[in-house]
């Protein structure tokens, strides 16, 4: 009966290790088939956002046999950003969404808040929180991109059903040990199967979580002029002047408050700049210049006279 019990749990373990092989082998023969992974820029509309590459009813047909994990980046800006943040908020809880990250940094006195949201998405409603959401504000960016899971998917739903086959038929086998060694050995055997079951069903449940609710990353700027997106020059032109006003305005407001910010040490400048020509006033007035035609000719350089030992040298010698 040991050796018995013995051949049938080693049998039992070499079919799972064939059979995980057999699922591996069929996902990697037909991941080039199924997987894709598509990026790009879409074109952005006024008055929101538009998927590219979601098809118009994912619940029929073809479509809803398919896993496929949609992601996008959006990015926006407004002169507004409490109406506009207030509107992205309004979209997560019109699609039944929720927020997963939020980070808000900058003021309203200087106008330069900036927000990231990470947003999960039911891919049901995932291209009407794209049109909502890019009706927030000013639309510069919209990146998507698909990536189809299927094969992955059916990959672990076979893996975690042979699993449990495993399972069941060790507990059949340890219902039937006589001995204390079959009975260790099979449990061994037992738990190790059931920690690759636990670990797949949470890989698998994990995946099913990002197929369901895709993932969109919002990120809102506040500016004091939207970025031109005229199509025509006059138009160019107008949003140049407009932005050239407003930075100019910006450029002074900047100054003034520098300069209030510094009153300090300008206070200190122009107190020492008074000293500074008060005591000059006074040197000047007690060590006055001379008048021009009153100064002293500068002295002229005269030549010493010669010694008698220097005449003596400087004659000629006759012998």
């Amino acid at each position: 009966m040991k050796k018995r019990l013995s051949r049938l749990a080693a049998a039992l373990l070499a079919a799972a290790l064939l059979a995980g092989c057999g699922g591996s082998s069929a996902a990697n023969s037909t991941a080039a088939t199924y997987d894709m992974n598509l990026s790009q820029e879409a074109a952005v509309a006024e008055g929101g956002g538009e998927s590219s590459l979601m098809p118009e009813d994912v619940s029929t047909g073809e479509n809803a046999q398919q896993k496929i994990i949609y992601r996008a980046d959006m990015t926006l800006e407004s002169t507004d950003f409490d109406t506009a943040r207030d509107a992205l908020l309004a979209a997560v809880e019109d699609t039944g969404s929720w927020m997963e990250y939020s980070h808000l940094s900058g003021t309203a006195e200087d106008r330069d808040r900036y927000a990231n949201y990470t947003v999960r998405v039911p891919v049901e409603h995932y291209q009407d929180f794209l049109t909502q959401a890019g009706q927030a504000g000013s639309m510069l960016s919209l990146n998507e991109s698909a990536e189809n899971v299927t094969s992955t998917y059916i990959d672990m739903e076979a893996r975690i059903s042979s699993l449990e086959n495993q399972r069941d038929r060790l507990n059949e086998l340890a219902a039937k040990a006589e001995t204390t060694a079959d009975l260790l050995e099979i449990e061994s055997q037992l738990s190790d199967v059931q920690y690759q079951l636990e670990s797949y069903t949470q890989q698998l449940r994990n995946l099913d979580g990002q197929v369901t609710y895709s993932t969109v990353d919002v990120t809102l700027r506040e500016v004091s002029s939207l970025t031109p997106t005229g199509v025509t020059f006059p138009q160019r032109l107008a949003d140049a002047f407009a932005g050239g006003w407003n930075g100019f305005l910006l450029f002074i407001q900047g100054l003034i408050l520098a300069l209030v910010y510094l009153w300090p040490l300008l206070l200190i400048a122009v107190v020492a700049f008074v000293i500074i020509r008060m005591l000059v006033r006074r040197h000047r007035k007690n060590h006055p210049l001379p008048p021009k035609g009153s100064r002293p000719a500068p002295a002229q350089y005269t030549a010493p006279a010669p010694t008698q030992s220097e005449e003596d040298s400087s004659k000629p010698k006759y012998l």
